[in-house]
């Protein structure tokens, strides 16, 4: 899923708004995600000592605040209602996609384990999906499957970023990567835990660190978030699906690849990502 380019660009407080509308309305009834009325947003204004005039004011290009609110609070919802809940798959289904790529693509990648116990202890079965797509789409580019270092990008030998955290995957490397993505699978949980939503921040904190390199040294890096497991994301964490969708449109991340989308997106990406490289 790439952004819708209605809301690109738009200013941070934009995005200020639409955070606090979110916490203080709530982001969903009765399973279904939530769009509050001019009076109740206003109520919490009014609440809050804030000015309610500022949902009259003018964004830029002759948008209106209120009127982009609605705009994308109801595109929110429908993107979330038709694209993220029909794409997630349960740890069934992503078994099968996995089985059906492993007999078929015969894979030399890396094939991890989740971190589970006992009867639940299986193939991490998403990232496995991911590792083989981008295998066979890469026409042999190597590729960092478990990067066990930091994401370095150096300019005439010299460091000049080395982002904070590690990510799942780089390509070609995490030296110097055209692509840098986190996966985020999540099919034994049983509620939405502390553990799944600093994952949230964290591809956060990843999307500003990037966000900074190009804006100062006018290097792009690509940022993918894969996301899977239907029950954890839509039955308990609607809320945190608002926020990915939001960071979308905020540039911290280029695309979200939602559950069995990264069968058919991931091998044009990787074509993509392929064709940036030299040769």
């Amino acid at each position: 899923m790439k952004p819708d380019m209605r809301f690109v660009g738009l200013p941070k407080y934009f995005w200020a708004s639409v955070r606090l509308i979110g916490q203080e309305c709530g982001y969903a009834k009765k399973k279904r995600l939530a769009i509050p009325t001019r009076d109740q947003v206003e109520a919490v204004f009014v609440r809050l000592k804030l000015d309610v005039t500022m949902l009259d004011q003018t964004l830029g290009g002759g948008l209106n605040m209120w009127s982009t609110l609605v705009a994308y609070l109801t595109y929110r919802a429908e993107v979330l209602h038709k694209h993220f809940a029909p794409n997630l798959m349960d740890a069934i289904a992503a078994k099968r996609e996995f089985n059906k790529l492993k007999k078929e693509l015969h894979p030399k990648c890396p094939l991890p384990m989740n971190k589970q116990k006992g009867a639940k202890k299986a193939p991490a079965y998403f990232t496995g999906i991911i590792n083989m797509l981008i295998e066979a789409n890469a026409d042999g580019t190597p590729c960092d499957f478990d990067p066990r270092a930091l994401a370095t990008v150096s300019n005439g030998g010299a460091p000049i970023r080395t982002f904070a955290r590690r990510m799942d995957g780089g390509f070609p490397s995490v030296s110097n990567p055209r692509a840098l993505w986190e996966v985020k699978e999540y099919y034994y949980t049983t509620t939405f835990g502390s553990r799944v939503a600093d994952g949230v921040y964290e591809t956060l904190l990843d999307g500003m660190e990037i966000e900074e390199l190009e804006a100062s040294e006018g290097i792009k890096v690509l940022h993918y978030l894969m996301i899977d497991a239907y029950f954890t994301w839509w039955e308990c964490g609607k809320s945190y699906l608002c926020r990915i969708v939001d960071m979308l449109h905020m540039g911290y991340v280029d695309e979200v690849l939602v559950g069995k989308e990264v069968i058919s997106r991931l091998p044009e990406l990787v074509k993509e990502w392929n064709a940036l490289i030299p040769r």
